[in-house]
Formats: C-alpha cells, sequence, structure tokens
C-alpha cells in the first residue's frame, strides 16, 4: 500500500510539471525534493538521468547505479551540466543535499523543465539500506 501511495505521488507530481508546458521557461521548471523511495520510482522511468554533482573521489568510494558523475567544484561544471538533455527529467544528489540544491538551482536557470534533488543526499540513501556501487 505504501509503494502504490509513492508510485501515485510521485505520478502526481510527473503529472502537474507536465501541464505547464505552455508557460514561460521559468515557471516550468520546478526543482522537487524526492526521498529515497520516490527516487526509486523516478529510476524506474527510461529517460531519467541520474547526476552525482560529487567529487570523482567521493564518486569512486560509492555511487548510486547508473549514475554519471559531473563534479560541481569542477572549473567545467558549468560547460559539463549543460550537455545534459533538457526536456528529460534529471535527478541530482551529492553527499547530503548542499551541492546537489546549488545545482538544481543552475539547471533551472538553464530552462530544465524536471528536476529532482534527493533529499539528504546518498547519506540517506544509504541510512535507508539502499544499494551502493563501487568502483573497486
Amino acid at each position: 500500500m505504501k509503494q502504490l501511495i509513492i508510485i501515485l505521488s510521485v505520478l502526481l507530481a510527473v503529472s502537474a510539471t507536465s501541464c505547464n508546458e505552455n508557460a514561460p521557461s521559468e515557471m516550468k521548471a520546478e526543482v522537487k525534493l524526492v526521498t529515497p523511495e520516490e527516487m526509486q520510482t523516478l529510476l524506474e522511468l527510461d529517460d531519467i538521468q541520474l547526476v552525482d554533482v560529487r567529487t570523482p573521489e567521493e564518486y569512486q568510494e560509492g555511487y548510486i547505479d547508473n549514475s554519471q558523475n559531473i563534479d560541481f567544484r569542477s572549473p567545467t561544471f558549468d560547460e559539463d551540466i549543460i550537455k545534459l538533455d533538457k526536456t528529460k527529467p534529471v535527478i541530482l544528489y551529492c553527499r547530503s543535499g548542499g551541492r546537489s540544491a546549488k545545482c538544481a538551482a543552475k539547471l533551472k536557470d538553464a530552462g530544465f523543465v524536471k528536476i529532482y534533488d534527493l533529499d539528504g543526499g546518498i547519506t540517506k540513501w544509504e541510512f535507508e539500506g539502499l544499494d551502493i556501487e563501487t568502483l573497486e
């Protein structure tokens, strides 16, 4: 039952943001904080772009499967992040939520349509007992 409620709330959020397609782009973009459970549901969508904005060293220690690492502190971050598809949903995460929130604001300003930010970052993801991958 709990899973059904989560799925319905995510679908409602997705449909609500898609209803604004005729609105100016600054009104279309919305950053939505998501729980690890909501994020798992979002990851089942085919066109999701999952971005880890931590440093490469942090990424090597453990990351969420199918994520790409774009370091928020990199001097080329702004150029790297706009290479993502603005029309596809983006889920961001970092260690605890600070860097991903700043990145979400940049994506919103750049005209990205659907932006999700993992509340509590990978720290909360791990705390909830969810899997992480390692490069080692």
